[in-house]
């Protein structure tokens, strides 16, 4: 079958506007864990069922949308508490409780789908909310200074990390043990100099310093 040229253009036309169309979002990533996720072996064995049980994930939108909605310069976090060791091969941290903190700058629509996105990124983690709570977002990532990000979440959570250096290695043997919890384009670890949920919703709260257990780096989907 052959097609005339205004055909084609018509045809490519029509494809380009789907492609365009399709959920496309990008936008920096910060996570923190009650357990370190730089560490030798020896330390991650003397903390599986311990600690790593609680975690804080947050996605700050650079642009994008979702559900077809614009989330262009939103934020929004989860505080989580699992039943095991998050990340732990022999655990079964589900179910998971989550407590997710939504910009509140967003309108209804966006409110939604920035759940919903988040949702699909965290998986089994995310999936029993028990609030969801708006919050005024403050959410900054360092490009220059890898692993250097700051998070204030309301009054519920905050979050400041640095990058690793020389002194934060204990045993000479460390590595990043565990992965980040969600899909993420590129990460490192880093300090988690700050880690504090004081929120409802988890039956606790948290407040960590000058930890190897955050992850900084950035998604896409």
């Amino acid at each position: 079958m052959r097609f005339r040229l205004p055909v084609l253009i018509a045809l490519l036309v029509t494809f380009l506007s789907v492609a365009l169309s399709a959920q496309q979002i990008r936008g920096d990533y910060i996570e923190t864990r009650s357990a370190d996720v730089y560490t030798g072996q020896c330390f991650a064995n003397g903390e599986v069922n311990l600690a790593g049980k609680e975690a804080i994930l947050a996605w700050h939108v650079q642009d994008g949308s979702w559900d077809g909605v614009a989330l262009d310069g939103l934020t929004i976090a989860a505080a989580v508490r699992a039943r095991a060791t998050l990340g732990d091969p022999y655990g079964n941290p589900y179910p998971a409780e989550a407590v997710l903190l939504v910009d509140e700058q967003a309108n209804p629509q966006q409110r939604a789908a920035l759940v919903h996105f988040a949702q699909r990124m965290g998986g089994e983690l995310l999936k029993n909310v028990e609030e969801t709570l708006p919050a005024q977002m403050e959410m900054i990532v360092n490009h220059e200074r890898h692993g250097v990000a700051l998070l204030r979440a309301g009054q519920f959570a905050t979050v400041q990390t640095r990058s690793l250096g020389d002194h934060d290695h204990v045993c000479g043997n460390e590595v990043t043990f565990y992965p980040p919890l969600t899909e993420v384009s590129h990460s490192m670890p880093a300090v988690a100099v700050t880690d504090a949920y004081r929120g409802p919703g988890l039956g606790e709260s948290w407040d960590s310093h000058g930890r190897r257990s955050a992850f900084v780096g950035t998604f896409a989907r």
